[in-house]
C-alpha cells in the first residue's frame, strides 16, 4: 500500500470541501447546534489555522488542523477521516502527524474539544490511546454535557524542532 502524505492544503479545494461538509454534517447530525465547535472553510482560513490534508495516491483521506492559541499553546480541530478509510489508521496518522507539528512549533500543551455522545467514542478513544487526558475547558469551550475536552503537555526541550 502506497504511504499516507500530509500537506497543508487550501479547504477550499473541491475534494477537500466536500470532506469538510461530510465532518460540519456529522456534527451538527450528533450535536446540539450551540455546542457544535467544528470549524467552516472561512473560519480555516484564519492565520492562525494551519490546515493539513492526508493523501494516498492523490486521493483524499483525512483532514485535520492545529489552530495556534498562544505561543505556546495549540488545539486541534477538524479531524476527520473519510468513511471509506475508516479502520485504516487514517486519524491515528493524521493526529501524529500533528503532534509532530505541534513539537516542531515547540508548543508546550496540545488541546482539544470533542463531542460526549456515543458516536464520538471512536475519536475519544483514538486521543486518549496517543496521551491525552481529560482536562478543564479552556478558550471557549464551558462545562456541560455534549463536549469533553482533552489536554496533553508537550516536551520543549532544546533537541526538537533543531
Amino acid at each position: 500500500m502506497t504511504q499516507l502524505l500530509f500537506a497543508t492544503e487550501d479547504p477550499r479545494t473541491e475534494d477537500v470541501t466536500a470532506l469538510l461538509e461530510a465532518h460540519l454534517a456529522f456534527s451538527r447530525e450528533t450535536s446540539p447546534a450551540e455546542h457544535v465547535h467544528a470549524l467552516d472553510v472561512d473560519r480555516l482560513l484564519d492565520p492562525a489555522v494551519t490546515f493539513f490534508t492526508a493523501r494516498r495516491d492523490g486521493l483524499l483521506l483525512g483532514m485535520g488542523a492545529i489552530r495556534e492559541l498562544d505561543p505556546t499553546r495549540a488545539e486541534l480541530k477538524s479531524m476527520h477521516t473519510h468513511q471509506s478509510a475508516r479502520g485504516q489508521g487514517v486519524g491515528r496518522a493524521m493526529v501524529c502527524h500533528l503532534l509532530s507539528v505541534a513539537a516542531d512549533r515547540r508548543y508546550s500543551w496540545l488541546g482539544l474539544e470533542t463531542g460526549t455522545m456515543a458516536a464520538f467514542a471512536p475519536a475519544r478513544s483514538l486521543y486518549l490511546s496517543v496521551g491525552f487526558t481529560v482536562c478543564e475547558p479552556f478558550g471557549g469551550y464551558t462545562v456541560n454535557p455534549h463536549s469533553t475536552c482533552m489536554g496533553l503537555p508537550l516536551e520543549r526541550s532544546s533537541s526538537v524542532g533543531g
